[in-house]
């Protein structure tokens, strides 16, 4: 029997119960509507429990249902502790709780708490003047025409907004709608604490805190002579004294917690992620989905670096587990465009690169997270009209692109691209008209490949991306050496070819992927004595003595038992 020192155990307790766990997300508002008003609720969800623990899932991820204006999708809240009556009642979610949990799946919640909205009641008494409820968000003086400083908001525009009344402009890094809290007060900080404890006793099996990197500012705001402000509050002075306080206060040490991380570094999401530290289980970081931003802007388009992305995974799967830090692994979320679209082929070689995408991640050292639609190899929409896009950010930007001189048809080319509705549009379920997801009016238009890309067709088809997605979440779980094995890329310098080998005590693994629509040489072939294919995304694939080449998306990958 192997002994373990008290240090191990309690890194073990603290970290170690979501290895070989996948993490379902969620966008309630598109998931499954059960009342016919177009809108995915919480008893859609309920509904749905079963589809979830076939695929494999621990942990359900649901994105905000609180009540909220919503002017951001639900990440501007009004109320941290009320259901908003589009998605359900309380019951409903108690319920969802515990029949996610009779399944031996965990409900995940999301703790928007860098901002809230303008009508939550703390900002309402904020405008009323009460200086108790004034401190609880970022305000400073300020003349009308001179805002504090020149940062720009994350959805464009100056990111102060003028109050006249009270002659004071308010902070929102995000929508005009979002004010910015004040974490250096404590009783936000115990506010937020106690929204912790209410779903927690609510029996919440763990919490995703959004752009929680954010949360603490500077002590002085300067304008920022050399970007758009985010050096000044990212990665803040006392975030991870903060992290640890909720964390520690609100006793969730022994829960998965994830943290989105908005440009963030290696080294701030070691310390996020290291047990030893106590603040998160992992964390998200994107700097993967920027290698398409031409000169770093998210709305200037270009074919993904491939180089750059390798180097990116080669850095933060390296750097995490050389200091024990610990990811989130995904391509897709609420967020993001489909993958497939972006990184893939979604015509000729959509399944082929679905089940690439997938295996490159599921495959890595970290926890994978698959986004609701995923796994059924969903696409961008390609909306032809801006009246057909719901997200703010997007409506903005359409603005804004034209007000730059960019013509519509040349706007819409972008949203088509980048619009964080290309991940919005509804759960594809079957191929009726509203795939199933409504016998109403859908909120957002579903793309129309919905009749072929739908669950009920992928169910039953023993090579679909669904019942691939189930394999590599199985495999998970089989293996030690998937989720707790070291990394150590190869081919690193292969301009096509993203590759790795896993090993843990004895087992290793060794995973190959095609990034491109061509054939890759591997020039220098890879010798196959002993192993054998675990999985791969080509049918009637034998494991030979040595493989040389690659075809077009292709992926595959290897056990070696030694």
């Amino acid at each position: 029997m192997e002994s373990y020192n008290g240090a191990e155990m309690k890194e073990e307790s603290f970290m170690g119960h979501f290895k070989d766990s996948t993490i379902y997300q969620i966008y309630t508002k598109s998931f499954q509507d059960t009342t016919g008003n177009g809108l995915g609720d919480i008893r859609g969800v309920i509904s749905r429990l079963d589809y979830l623990k076939e695929l494999g899932i621990d942990y359900i991820w649901l994105t905000p249902f609180f009540c909220s204006p919503p002017n951001d999708n639900g990440y501007d809240v009004a109320d941290y502790r009320a259901v908003d009556p589009v998605f359900g009642t309380m019951e409903d979610v108690e319920e969802l709780i515990r029949e996610a949990d009779v399944r031996g799946m965990g409900c995940m919640f999301d703790m928007v708490f860098n901002h809230t909205s303008t009508e939550h009641r703390w900002f309402k008494k904020a405008l009323e003047g009460n200086p108790e409820y004034m401190d609880y968000y970022i305000f400073r003086e300020g003349s009308p025409d001179a805002p504090p400083t020149n940062w720009q908001s994350k959805f464009g525009g100056n990111a102060w907004e003028y109050v006249p009344h009270l002659k004071k402009w308010y902070l929102h890094l995000f929508d005009v709608s979002q004010a910015d809290l004040n974490w250096d007060n404590p009783r936000v900080r115990g506010e937020l604490k106690e929204v912790i404890r209410f779903w927690k006793a609510k029996g919440v099996k763990g919490f995703r805190f959004d752009v929680v990197n954010l949360i603490s500012k500077p002590d002085v705001f300067v304008d920022d002579d050399k970007g758009d402000g985010r050096r000044f509050y990212t990665d803040g002075p006392r975030v991870h004294e903060y992290l640890r306080e909720l964390v520690r206060d609100t006793g969730i040490e022994d829960m998965v917690t994830v943290g989105e991380m908005s440009s963030t570094t290696l080294d701030n999401c070691i310390r996020y992620s290291r047990p030893e530290d106590r603040e998160l289980s992992m964390c998200f970081n994107f700097h993967h989905l920027k290698v398409d931003y031409r000169d770093g802007d998210k709305w200037k388009l270009m074919e993904p670096d491939l180089l750059r992305l390798k180097q990116l995974f080669m850095e933060w799967q390296e750097g995490m587990e050389r200091e024990n830090g610990w990811n989130a692994v995904f391509w897709c979320n609420h967020d993001q465009p489909r993958a497939i679209s972006r990184f893939g082929d979604d015509g000729q070689y959509w399944k082929e690169s679905a089940k690439m995408l997938a295996t490159v991640i599921h495959m890595f050292r970290g926890t994978p997270y698959v986004y609701q639609g995923e796994e059924l190899g969903m696409t961008n929409p390609y909306y032809d009209d801006i009246s057909r896009y719901r997200d703010v950010e997007s409506i903005n930007y359409y603005r804004i692109l034209t007000e730059q001189g960019i013509t519509g048809e040349e706007a819409l080319k972008v949203l088509a691209a980048r619009s964080r509705d290309n991940g919005r549009t509804p759960m594809q379920w079957d191929g009726s008209r509203y795939a199933g997801f409504t016998q109403g009016e859908p909120w957002i238009d579903i793309p129309e490949n919905h009749s072929y890309i739908n669950a009920q067709a992928e169910a039953g088809d023993s090579g679909s991306i669904l019942n691939y997605y189930k394999r590599l979440i199985a495999l998970r779980k089989e293996y030690k050496v998937i989720s707790e094995g070291e990394i150590e890329f190869i081919y690193r310098e292969h301009p096509q070819v993203l590759a790795y080998r896993r090993t843990y005590r004895g087992q290793e693994l060794v995973v190959l992927a095609n990034m491109k629509a061509s054939e890759a040489d591997l020039g220098e072939r890879l010798e196959l004595d002993g192993c054998r294919l675990l999985i791969g995304n080509y049918t009637g694939e034998e494991c030979g003595q040595a493989l040389e080449r690659l075809k077009p998306y292709e992926c595959r990958v290897y056990m070696k038992t030694r």
